[in-house]
């Protein structure tokens, strides 16, 4: 009965996301707010293969499914008792979706297929901080810890299957890394090479180059440029977008090839941000996750931006 449940269950999200693998058209259009179920509480989103991006809930750690391009969805990962989802990342190479979940301490492995929890991890015990953000590499996967100054690594073997509990190692941030009162590290993103880590510090407002084998930060210098409220990040190339939360706006900086510098080329608004949280991205079009923190109840949304 189980797995005929399951079958069921997969056949109906491969039926709503059918257009999913669809090459695009010059003459279609996509929609500019996909509403999101009642009740949700966003603030991941991360891009899949095709035109499918999925969001996690803070609510109840479920995982929901969605089709860019006509904001069809469905729910992969039902919602659990206990269970937050904050950052969300995709490995490609497996399909698994990486969830920090937040002041729970753990990091829960998803697969994209089916829905089945493939791994389950602890990167700290109560009271240890928020599992904020997560980034996949060649060899790793990294979280943030917003209320200390580490980040946790899971590692991977060659084909992208996680590693053991007991491979889990935390690193310590340290160089020019800031502690301050309030929430430090938050999104995170990764060099080409995956070598070099990008954290941005939301109350600082910087962003620093990691050192993942060592912990050591290196200050990203922005010209004069703050990125305070920096939640999510995303590169793209030598482009790196950050969104700022409360300021309803995600910058646009264009990387120095060693990430000793960025410059901020542009900044993306739109009358549709309602706290917007990370972003994601489907060909030239972003993707941002409304969070509404500290707004009057009203829709979840997503909202589709061209930089």
């Amino acid at each position: 009965m189980r797995r005929r449940l399951w079958t069921l269950t997969g056949a109906l999200l491969a039926a709503v996301l059918l257009l999913t693998a669809s090459p695009a058209r010059a003459d279609e259009t996509f929609p500019s707010v996909i509403t999101l179920p009642n009740g949700f509480a966003p603030e991941g989103i991360v891009a899949g293969r095709g035109r499918t991006a999925y969001v996690g809930s803070l609510a109840n750690g479920a995982i929901y499914a969605v089709n860019v391009r006509t904001g069809s969805g469905a729910e992969l990962v039902p919602g659990q008792t206990g269970r937050v989802a904050v950052g969300l990342e995709f490995d490609r190479r497996t399909g698994y979706i990486y969830v920090a979940g937040g002041p729970t301490g753990a990091a829960i492995v998803y697969d994209s297929k089916t829905g089945d929890e493939v791994a389950a991890f602890s990167l700290f015990g109560p009271g240890g901080g928020f599992v904020n953000d997560a980034v996949v590499t060649k060899e790793a996967v990294y979280f943030t810890n917003s209320a200390r100054p580490v980040l946790y690594r899971v590692p991977l073997t060659r084909r992208g299957q996680p590693g053991a509990q007991a491979e889990v190692t935390t690193i310590t941030l340290s160089g020019d890394w800031q502690q301050v009162a309030g929430f430090n590290a938050n999104g995170i993103e990764a060099s080409n090479k995956g070598d070099t880590l990008i954290v941005v510090n939301s109350t600082v407002g910087k962003l620093y180059a990691v050192d993942p084998a060592t912990g050591i930060a290196d200050e990203i210098e922005l010209g004069g440029a703050s990125v305070t409220n920096g939640d999510g990040l995303l590169r793209e190339g030598n482009t790196l977008y950050v969104v700022r939360n409360q300021r309803n706006e995600i910058a646009a900086f264009k990387l120095a090839k060693d990430l000793g510098s960025a410059e901020l080329v542009q900044t993306i608004t739109s009358p549709d941000f309602a706290v917007p949280t990370t972003v994601a991205s489907f060909g030239k079009a972003l993707y941002a996750v409304n969070a509404r923190f500290g707004l009057p109840p009203g829709p979840f949304t997503i909202v589709r931006v061209e930089p």
